[in-house]
């Protein structure tokens, strides 16, 4: 991506002794933030000095400073993630980006909208296994998987294999021996990640979905489960799927490094 070379040529420059620095911190400085007018100062460089890519999130965000944000970004990473996008402002701006030349894809489900000026993203080898408990759960899970493919990883998934009929589990479990990490949705009493994490030996990320009523329902009884849970397992907010996918594909392109 063009800012990760731009930030490469800084620091082979300082190592070099051609600029100071100084003069480096700079112009690493000067590159990494894009004002957009009064409404947005973008990290542009976040994928170079992260590895995870920014991503918009489109709630409470008027249409027309959405649309200036995602123009301004993919304009200058090549690459836009929009989260939380209803369909018919997606519909909106893939009509906006066609007429632009600027490639479009949208996950209905997921409800995350990628823009691009260049090739996706190079694959690292990295592999994140996506689990749901519920077919409700798969919304969430979906923005993970979107994620995750951003990183450049592979994405196997497997959805409504929740504990009422653990069964279904088991199979899914041996078809993703070779998953780096694990994201496992699940809402009502969140017991799926707890299962998971007791029968593999990679890591996983529960992530509790809003889904459940009554008494501590909207992902809360989910989410108090997983954070009590005697397997190792790592938790998310509720409704998290862009933290648990950036998670475990940070920690499937580490494990493919090693």
């Amino acid at each position: 991506m063009e800012k990760g070379t731009d930030l490469r040529r800084v620091l082979q420059a300082a190592y070099e002794q051609k600029i100071s620095p100084d003069e480096a911190m700079a112009q690493i400085c000067a590159s990494s933030v894009l004002p957009v007018g009064s409404v947005a100062c973008l990290d542009i460089s976040r994928k170079a000095r992260c590895g995870i890519p920014e991503v918009i999130l489109a709630e409470g965000k008027e249409p027309a400073h959405l649309r200036s944000i995602a123009e301004s970004y993919v304009r200058s990473a090549g690459r836009c993630i929009i989260s939380r996008l209803d369909p018919e402002t997606a519909v909106s701006l893939m009509e906006w980006a066609r007429a632009r030349d600027i490639s479009s894809s949208w996950s209905d489900v997921g409800r995350v909208l990628v823009l691009s000026t260049t090739a996706g993203p190079e694959k690292t080898g990295g592999i994140v296994g996506i689990i749901t408990a519920g077919t409700s759960d798969i919304r969430v899970a979906e923005e993970a998987g979107v994620i995750a493919e951003e990183m450049g990883c592979e994405v196997r998934k497997a959805y409504d294999v929740g504990v009422a009929g653990i069964h279904r589990l088991f199979p899914v479990i041996d078809e993703m021996q070779g998953c780096h990490a694990f994201v496992v949705a699940a809402g009502r009493e969140g017991t799926l990640p707890s299962v998971v994490a007791g029968l593999v030996d990679r890591p996983v990320i529960g992530v509790p979905v809003s889904t459940g009523y009554g008494y501590m329902g909207a992902g809360q009884a989910a989410l108090a489960s997983m954070l009590q849970s005697c397997s190792v397992l790592t938790v998310v907010n509720i409704d998290a799927g862009f933290v648990a996918g950036a998670s475990a594909a940070m920690i499937a392109n580490l494990a493919v490094k090693s």
